[in-house]
């Protein structure tokens, strides 16, 4: 079986007012952090979806990753997750793992328990409800690829397995976000 670890990185960032994909914590940028969670999960395909203002592709590309341009990301999360799962098709993939670059909560072990059970859907559960990161098989794609606007795939985990982790909780979408991450 082939799981692709998908890694949305096409958001502009808007709330902090500068790319986080390029913030440094712990020695690494939040994206390569998510790239490296990833492949120390066994994901040897790595496709990172971006947007026309990405800096960072070069590196990532040295590092195997397939980077997948999202001309659509205004529209927000869906359109990542639709470019991300297209290539993810195309490369034969028998599942996904849809990881976002800003939770620095995000470790090996909760990658692997999501994928324990290839045939099922499975979120991660923390701050009350239940999102990404989230695994879908290949049977689901089609769910995914449909998805429209900003929401995600939050619809399409209800009812499914959670996963629990509360320090995915932690994710950088404000200035006071940053600052609470490097007090702790």
């Amino acid at each position: 079986m082939s799981i692709a670890a998908v890694i949305l990185a096409a958001g502009f960032s808007r709330r902090l007012g500068r790319a986080k994909q390029t913030l440094v914590f712990a020695g690494e940028t939040l994206v390569e952090r998510a790239v490296r969670v990833a492949r120390e999960a066994g994901l040897m395909q790595v496709i990172v979806v971006v947007n026309r203002e990405a800096e960072f592709c070069e590196a990532l590309e040295r590092r195997g990753c397939v980077i997948v341009m999202n001309e659509l990301a205004e529209e927000g999360m869906a359109s990542s997750i639709r470019r991300g799962v297209s290539a993810a098709r195309v490369l034969r993939a028998s599942g996904v793992l849809l990881i976002t670059c800003d939770q620095v909560g995000l470790e090996v072990g909760h990658l692997l328990e999501l994928s324990a059970d290839l045939g099922r859907i499975a979120g991660s559960g923390y701050a009350g409800r239940v999102g990404i990161p989230a695994y879908f098989p290949a049977a689901d794609f089609g769910d995914l690829l449909v998805l429209h606007g900003d929401t995600g795939a939050r619809e399409l985990l209800k009812g499914e397995r959670v996963v629990v982790e509360e320090r995915l909780a932690v994710d950088v979408d404000t200035e006071e976000d940053l600052a609470r991450l490097f007090r702790q």
